[in-house]
């Protein structure tokens, strides 16, 4: 089995566990990925996993921290993963940067999760994907409980954010 194949499914194993709340298996399967990334291969991976590289797993990694609500693994992760991520790719980078907004919030930085959600939406811009818009627009409403701050106030009175677009 080609390296990048063997790195998506550990990183598909270690999101569900994630998921599952199993940090600990999540964690073994994040390790094996990046293991299989970092093993040679004369031949080209198939097209459904050729794009998994140090920054997809990343990402991964990152999403997968924060769905395990441990915010000072994922935050790292997913600053520096999202920093050498193309704008051009606006929905995959807004909705990844919804995990890092989660992560910030659950650590208690109102301000810095807020300035992510206000990022995430501007970088979507008009692209037609509900996915990422509905993560956003979820952890904005997280944040509504902090509307004594004006950040907060000003997010949830500007045009961008859709609170539609959450969905139940």
């Amino acid at each position: 089995m080609h390296p990048q194949v063997r790195a998506l499914l550990y990183s598909r194993a270690a999101w569900t566990f994630a998921l599952d709340g199993d940090a600990e298996t999540a964690a073994r399967c994040l390790g094996l990925a990046e293991e299989s990334l970092g093993q040679p291969d004369s031949q080209a991976a198939p097209d459904y996993a050729a794009w998994i590289d140090e920054t997809e797993l990343a990402i991964m990694s990152g999403r997968c921290w924060s769905e395990l609500q441990r915010p000072l693994r994922a935050v790292p992760i997913l600053e520096t993963a999202l920093a050498g991520f193309s704008n051009a790719n606006a929905r995959d980078k807004a909705l990844y940067s919804s995990w890092l907004a989660e992560s910030y919030l659950d650590a208690g930085e109102v301000e810095q999760a807020t300035t992510v959600v206000q990022a995430g939406l501007a970088i979507m811009g008009n692209v037609a994907s509900v996915r990422p818009k509905a993560r956003l627009s979820a952890v904005a409403n997280r944040l509504s409980k902090h509307q004594d701050l004006a950040v907060v106030r000003d997010l949830l009175s500007s045009d961008t954010f859709d609170p539609g677009a959450v969905r139940s």
